[in-house]
């Protein structure tokens, strides 16, 4: 438990927090270019845009988890510092669990980004 009765401890936790999403949705959206661009490519030499799931998707797949993984372990984080917070340390203006949310949602939506890159690349 935090002893410091400061506000700017909760600042610095939710900071932290937003720092983690954003780079949780970079390395979602380079994801999503690595995947789509491998189709691209594909389109380009082979004349086709037959689905195939080759090292592009497989690489793209991976970088979209580790955003999903980073995201929800960032909620994870901040609600356990938070716990450890006195209310005092928290303004009263302040919706401490904003943060968390926005952290949760970005993970479930890149979990939805994962199965919606399954479904267009389903091969038959």
């Amino acid at each position: 438990m935090s002893e410091l009765n400061d506000p700017r401890v909760y600042f610095a936790a939710e900071r932290t927090a937003l720092a983690w999403n954003r780079t949780a949705l970079t390395l979602m959206a380079f994801g999503f270019a690595v995947e789509r661009f491998g189709l691209y490519m594909k389109m380009m030499i082979e004349k086709t845009a037959e689905p195939e799931r080759g090292g592009p998707f497989w690489f793209g797949i991976a970088f979209i988890l580790l955003g999903c993984f980073f995201s929800a372990a960032a909620a994870k984080q901040y609600r356990g510092i938070l716990k450890s917070l006195k209310p005092v340390e928290i303004p009263e203006q302040a919706n401490p669990h904003l943060a968390l949310l926005l952290n949760l949602i970005i993970a479930a939506l890149s979990a939805s980004l994962i199965v919606y890159l399954f479904c267009t690349n389903d091969i038959n």
